[in-house]
């Protein structure tokens, strides 16, 4: 698995996940690219099974990026809902992959969230050119 389609793979399970509701001021994203461009980033994306080193878990317990919402609330998008096979390749992934580039999992999953922004926001928005 390359780089590129585990960055597909990502997108199309957060895409997935919208719209989504700020449950402190209500504020709707409609879609993945609007909660990129409306979010800040916080903190780094978590692996929990990657951090116990569970890298072959029949139960996952997943993985986890945040951003704040501009009413300062903390919203989250996991790999909750993601099939048990995709998030075990994804996992073993990033095991190989930190052990390849000698960092660790919240460093690799923090590039490949900056990665996911950035063309997310690079795209045109349909109706605008």
């Amino acid at each position: 698995m390359t780089e590129a389609e585990v960055i597909q793979i990502a997108r199309e399970h957060f895409e997935s996940l919208f719209p989504k509701v700020c449950p402190n001021c209500n504020r709707r994203f409609a879609t993945l690219r609007e909660y990129v461009a409306l979010t800040k980033p916080v903190g780094v994306p978590r692996s929990f099974d990657a951090e116990l080193g569970d890298w072959n878990t029949v139960q996952p317990i997943g993985s986890v990026a945040q951003a704040n919402c501009p009413c300062g609330s903390t919203l989250a998008l996991s790999t909750e809902g993601m099939p048990l096979p995709r998030r075990t390749a994804l996992l073993n992934w990033v095991r190989l992959e930190t052990q390849r580039r000698g960092i660790g999992p919240s460093e690799l999953l923090e590039h490949l969230r900056s990665e996911v922004r950035r063309q997310v926001l690079a795209e045109s928005v349909p109706g605008n050119t």
